[in-house]
């Protein structure tokens, strides 16, 4: 199993940046590729962004590709999501966890864009 932390989250305005983090753990953290995942008010969680666990090879969702980055620290265990010309509709609780994901989440983060 891998333990997942999310921090960094806040409210923001419409066009503003922010970086949130996801410090993981646990005898399986080293064999598992990672991801980001959300959830917005109202909606399912869905899938944002995953990345190879050597840094390698990142891949984004649609919704977010251009304006998000996702990397890696392995040396801190903690993988990061740098977020871009953020929009109201990126308002949702932020998740870490492997991909694909672990039958189990963390508390995530909030990130609230206000317009």
């Amino acid at each position: 199993q891998v333990h997942m932390v999310e921090s960094g989250g806040r409210l923001v305005q419409a066009g503003e940046s922010l970086r949130i983090s996801c410090e993981f753990s646990g005898r399986a953290a080293g064999r598992h590729n990672m991801g980001w995942y959300r959830r917005a008010p109202g909606k399912a969680r869905e899938f944002i962004a995953r990345i190879h666990r050597s840094g390698q090879n990142p891949y984004y969702e649609n919704s977010v590709k251009g304006r998000f980055t996702i990397s890696i620290d392995n040396a801190k265990n903690t993988m990061y999501l740098q977020m871009g010309s953020l929009k109201p509709d990126d308002t949702a609780v932020y998740y870490c966890n492997t991909d694909p994901p672990q039958n189990f989440w963390g508390q995530g983060t909030q990130v609230t864009v206000s317009s």
